[in-house]
């Protein structure tokens, strides 16, 4: 085996005890571009991302009618805390093994008009074979469908990557119904980040979550397709 291979194989070994469900690494070279990290020359050298999911909760899934609620919330921040902590204790190890690490918080956003974080955890996701882009702009797996929330670690470290996958939503259409915004297209690039923004201020807002969360369009998402285990 490979040291890249070995690695690769040591670091999931060490997530999936934490509460991790996928593992993938990407060759994030191509996409380092679209980062929000300064000074850039920082994360220059890291040329692989680690992306980490967590599943959500079909139970807590079920208690959503129209809008979040408060039990949703908690869920949603105990699942980034959960993700928080384990890209931590990784960064944390593979810094012990003489490497370069930069765990990268899984709800940090910069710029909430224009939904921007450090970095998209989502096309990391991608890249690292996790799943696709769906239409309703979020990361869908063929084990979980959108029902997943997402962390990263970037590193020097040498391993192994995966290949994108190939499957797409297909002619599942069951999130752009629910949707309150009205912002789901036929084509993901049709997502409407604006219309979503607006409600997500609503929810956080009138509604009194104080989260700018809502969930509706990943409960719709439970389509699976066949897929690699990893």
């Amino acid at each position: 085996m490979s040291i890249r291979s070995e690695n690769y194989r040591r670091l999931k070994e060490f997530v999936l005890e934490q509460g991790i469900v996928l593992f993938g690494v990407a060759d994030v070279t191509g996409i380092r571009d679209t980062f929000h990290i300064h000074p850039p020359e920082s994360v220059a050298r890291l040329d692989r991302g680690i992306s980490l999911a967590v599943r959500l909760s079909d139970a807590v899934f079920e208690t959503l009618v129209d809008k979040p609620n408060l039990l949703y919330k908690h869920h949603y921040r105990e699942a980034n805390e959960l993700l928080d902590s384990v890209a931590f204790r990784l960064a944390a190890r593979i810094e012990d093994w003489g490497y370069r690490a930069l765990a990268v918080a899984a709800s940090q956003t910069i710029d909430w008009r224009k939904q921007t974080a450090h970095l998209s955890h989502k096309k990391v996701a991608v890249q690292a074979g996790l799943g696709w882009l769906g239409r309703n702009n979020l990361l869908v797996t063929p084990q979980h469908g959108a029902r997943v929330r997402l962390v990263t670690v970037l590193t020097n470290m040498p391993l192994r990557t995966d290949r994108p996958l190939k499957e797409g939503c297909g002619t599942c259409h069951d999130c752009l119904a629910v949707c309150p915004a009205g912002a789901i297209g036929e084509r993901q690039e049709d997502f409407d980040h604006q219309a979503c923004f607006e409600q997500l201020r609503h929810f956080a807002k009138k509604e009194n979550i104080g989260y700018y969360i809502c969930g509706l369009c990943q409960k719709a998402c439970v389509k699976k397709t066949a897929g690699r285990e990893r």
